[in-house]
């Protein structure tokens, strides 16, 4: 006769198995949070930024008061170019707000203001802004160097910028990004930069 087995304390259960879909599941929502994070924080980082402009010399472009939002991520892949509003800090002073201002002169090229207009490389540039009665350090010819800029306010007469020699041509490292769309403000509407 077979011995009897005693119902009782039972130390081995069956392990439950998870199964591959499950995890399958867990991994792809897990994916898709962290690049959701990832992606939004690189749209805020590179094109999420933005700065008030300080005074008038951007008029009639940008005005007084006016936000502006700032790409980071355009000098990443390229170099400033001659007519984008760049964003820099005056000789990297931390201390100091962001000033907006059109480029005129890349590196290499000579700058110089003779008769209150702009000639680059010693051709005048046609411009529809008015003649300027202070040519500044630009009055003699400025070559820039392989990471300067050279920098100018819209409102040409009543802008402090690269002819300034507080400020003089701007390093690259300086420049926080591109200008490239404008916020709502009461004299001007919202709008891609030109």
């Amino acid at each position: 006769m077979a011995p009897k087995r005693h119902k009782g304390l039972h130390f081995y259960k069956k392990r439950k198995k998870i199964s591959s879909s499950v995890v399958r599941e867990i991994f792809i929502w897990l994916f898709g949070v962290i690049a959701s994070v990832f992606v939004a924080f690189a749209l805020v980082y590179f094109a999420g930024m933005t700065t008030s402009i300080i005074g008038i010399s951007m008029e009639p472009t940008l005005y007084n008061g006016q936000k502006v939002m700032i790409n980071r991520f355009t000098y990443v892949l390229a170099s400033p170019g001659r007519g984008d509003v760049v964003v820099f800090l005056p000789n990297g002073n931390q201390n100091s707000h962001y000033y907006v201002k059109r480029v005129v002169g890349k590196p290499g090229d000579t700058v110089e203001i003779k008769g209150g207009r702009l000639y680059v490389n010693g051709e005048q540039v046609a411009e529809e802004y008015d003649k300027m009665a202070d040519a500044g350090i630009a009055e003699n010819a400025v070559t820039l160097g392989n990471d300067e800029y050279f920098v100018l306010g819209d409102n040409r007469n009543n802008s402090e910028d690269s002819r300034s020699a507080n400020i003089g041509p701007v390093k690259e490292k300086d420049i926080v990004g591109r200008a490239w769309f404008r916020l709502q403000s009461a004299q001007g509407g919202t709008g891609f930069i030109k």
